[in-house]
């Protein structure tokens, strides 16, 4: 067995202190995991707050980890591209096995547990509905509550904050891998946070055990964590990325380019039927909060309209504390609809293993915002009743907050 290559070089104290930085200072041996044998959730960003993949830190601490477990884009990141699904391999690095949780199984079977004690979870969420993590999550403490196996939650900041939600919560009949329970399109939560919320109000049974953030509050920035940013899947580089990505990620179910195949993807979007001065000024009239728009053409090197120029906008983001980026997204795909109605199509089946809703409707959470945008609604109607479902969220998650 080898170890990877460490980061050279010193970081200061963080004033946050990640899950997995405090299972290895001590909260591992506190919950009584020192001689279990585990299994670790972990992808590209489970790092420590020197920069240590969380398998090479858990394992030069001396635990005895038996197994990996990769989510989408792979345990190690190395699926660039979305929906890539990954294989079961053999960890170069540790020659540990690695068992994918994104493909035909997402989520671990008898055989992937078999021999451990606990099943150790650290992926750095962004925060959004959408992005399939917290479902992986979910589906790995059934899978150990049916196995009895205890269920660890290496808690991280939630990188867009823990103050706002925006956007509906998901309704019954629209569930699928990007939305397995009803949560807001964009939640507030950590990853710690919908776990307890998980067991306790949507009925999965599981040996839970969260260990906190220490030193996060829901105010804080991702530069206020003092933490390095390692992107949690490829399309998301950067912490502004993730600022934009909870109302453009809707894009996705449209034949609008989100800005995948270029250097800014969630910022960067249009079509090549787009005109980026009309749409900017449209655009500019909705006064949107906290956000920018600049006319520009771009041409993505892989994905929606590979190869050809778009016209389009790129967000940039002024006041992050006031920035509405679900407001902000449908306003986009209103004013896409109203320039260009013979051009504008909604994405069609299959997305994301669901093969009969529209992706507009799975990620939006019910029919709503297609069939606002089809009838030329505004933005205000579409987000009508919003807020009461919000409202109606937040009281029963208070009581499973940690922050």
């Amino acid at each position: 067995m080898t170890t990877s290559p460490q980061p050279t070089g010193t970081r200061p104290p963080a004033p946050v202190a990640s899950g997995l930085d405090r299972f290895i200072r001590g909260a591992g041996e506190a919950l009584g995991l020192r001689d279990a044998r585990l299994g670790l959730i972990a992808h590209p960003a489970s790092v420590t707050s020197g920069l240590t993949h969380a398998v090479d830190a858990i394992l030069g601490a001396g635990y005895d980890l038996r197994a990996i477990f990769g989510p989408q884009h792979g345990a190690r990141g190395e699926k660039q591209d979305n929906m890539i699904e990954s294989d079961d391999y053999t960890d170069p690095v540790t020659g540990l096995p690695v068992h994918s949780l994104y493909g035909e199984v997402r989520k671990p079977t008898p055989e992937m547990l078999d021999g451990l004690d606990a099943l150790l979870f650290d992926l750095q969420d962004v925060g959004v509905r959408v992005y399939t993590f917290v479902w992986t999550m979910a589906l790995a403490m059934e899978a150990c509550g049916a196995a009895g196996i205890r269920f660890v939650v290496l808690d991280r900041p939630n990188p867009i904050g823990g103050l706002k939600r925006e956007g509906p919560v998901l309704r019954a009949g629209y569930e699928s891998f990007v939305g397995l329970h009803p949560l807001p399109l964009r939640h507030g939560l950590t990853c710690g946070e919908v776990a307890r919320w998980l067991t306790r109000e949507c009925g999965i049974a599981c040996d839970l055990d969260v260990v906190r953030a220490d030193g996060w509050e829901r105010l804080m920035s991702w530069a206020d964590t003092g933490l390095p940013w390692v992107m949690p899947s490829p399309n998301l580089p950067t912490p502004e990325s993730c600022l934009v990505y909870p109302g453009m990620v809707l894009l996705e179910g449209t034949n609008l380019s989100e800005g995948r195949g270029t250097t800014r993807p969630f910022e960067l979007f249009g079509a090549p039927w787009l005109d980026p001065t009309a749409l900017t000024t449209r655009l500019a009239r909705a006064r949107l909060p906290g956000v920018a728009f600049r006319p520009c053409h771009f041409e993505p090197t892989f994905q929606k309209h590979a190869g050809r120029l778009c016209g389009g906008a790129q967000l940039h983001v002024t006041d992050p504390g006031t920035f509405e980026p679900v407001r902000t997204a449908v306003e986009i795909l209103v004013a896409a609809h109203a320039l260009a109605p013979h051009d504008f199509t909604w994405r069609e089946p299959p997305y994301e293993y669901e093969e009969t809703l529209p992706p507009i409707d799975i990620l939006w959470g019910n029919a709503r915002l297609r069939e606002g945008v089809q009838q030329g609604d505004s933005a205000d109607e579409i987000l009508a009743g919003v807020e009461a479902e919000l409202e109606g969220f937040a009281t029963p998650v208070k009581r499973h907050l940690l922050y």
